[in-house]
């Protein structure tokens, strides 16, 4: 395997396009923007129409290493309950994003060379950091296996989950939460949350927090405006204050690793825009643990655009289609330029 992947897909030659000044003129339609999917995408078996091509196995196989722990062998064979858990998830879904670029790697290389931005969804971050280089693969499998395990901890420390709630832009989804927390209040539970834990577009939000006021709102759900709710198959409620206590060894990984210069623009969960000073990459790493995935406002800010300006050539990478979908429901007409790998 071509060792260079370990830090940029990037031939050393190409300009670091994130530059605005170093940015040539040219078509969008040109261009090429890269998504990937965050936990709860992979499924076991999914990875197999990858396996052949190109450095996949390496890439298990340095994974595998540096865990001390068999991922290929568990996202072929599974069990899928034991692939869901938190702690084994997250690497798996960053170490399956990288294996299913190398489709493209093998088939379309010139996406490489006109990628101008790339975003992932939750710990899909990481490995968009490590698609631009800012993070080598090695330190973003170690961050991955790192935070996987940080939040599984986390996790089981109380009963809390997550829901998906549907409904139309009045929806009262703040007041629903406010008054989930008061209820759980009163029912005597220490530091109740219940907060936005994800934005994925005007008609779906994620929310998060103990389980009691999750239950409240799945009950009360009329009364906000809410036209459904879907449980999220995950035990813990991410991007919320009840993942605190995995913030110090997620942040004991970060200290040691190195932050390089991007060769494309990478978008920022916690802020929705795009890294510029390179100081805050760990700083804003460690705060979308337990802050809002502002994935909506993350596509806002890739897509919008006058009337007329085509949009770049996007590819879903690894999710089976569920970042398109989002996309779609976000911006349909940047959608129908998407590719799903």
């Amino acid at each position: 395997m071509d060792k260079n992947w370990m830090t940029t897909p990037y031939p050393k030659d190409i300009p670091l396009n994130y530059k605005e000044e170093t940015k040539p003129s040219v078509n969008p339609e040109n261009t090429s923007v890269l998504l990937f999917p965050g936990q709860g995408i992979i499924k076991v078996g999914m990875i197999k129409k990858y396996m052949d091509y190109p450095a996949a196995k390496e890439l298990f196989e340095i994974t595998n290493e540096i865990i001390n722990y068999n991922l290929l062998k568990l996202c072929l064979n599974g069990p899928q309950k034991e692939l869901n858990r938190t702690e084994f998830n997250q690497a798996a879904t960053v170490v399956s994003s990288l294996v299913a670029l190398e489709k493209i790697r093998a088939e379309a290389p010139k996406v490489f060379e006109t990628c101008v931005a790339t975003a992932g969804y939750s710990v899909g971050e990481i490995t968009a950091l490590i698609l631009s280089g800012i993070i080598t693969f090695e330190d973003g499998i170690r961050l991955a296996w790192s935070r996987g395990k940080a939040m599984q901890y986390a996790s089981d420390m109380v009963p809390q989950g997550m829901l998906s709630v549907f409904g139309t832009s009045k929806a009262q989804i703040s007041k629903a939460c406010i008054e989930a927390e008061n209820w759980i209040r009163d029912m005597g539970i220490e530091n109740p949350t219940c907060r936005t834990a994800i934005f994925l577009c005007t008609e779906r939000k994620i929310i998060a927090g103990n389980i009691e006021a999750l239950e409240y709102i799945e009950k009360h759900k009329a009364q906000f405006g809410l036209t459904n709710t879907s449980r999220l198959p995950v035990s813990g409620a991410f991007h919320t204050p009840l993942m605190e206590p995995a913030l110090k060894p997620v942040s004991k990984i970060l200290n040691s690793i190195e932050i390089n210069e991007p060769r494309c623009i990478v978008y920022s969960n916690y802020k929705a825009v795009p890294y510029t000073n390179l100081r805050y990459v760990k700083k804003y790493i460690l705060k979308q643990i337990v802050s809002p995935v502002r994935w909506e406002q993350c596509l806002q800010h890739i897509y919008n655009r006058p009337d007329g300006i085509p949009f770049p050539q996007t590819y879903d990478i690894g999710s089976n289609g569920r970042m398109k979908t989002i996309l779609k429901l976000v911006n349909s007409k940047a959608s129908r330029s998407c590719i799903v790998i």
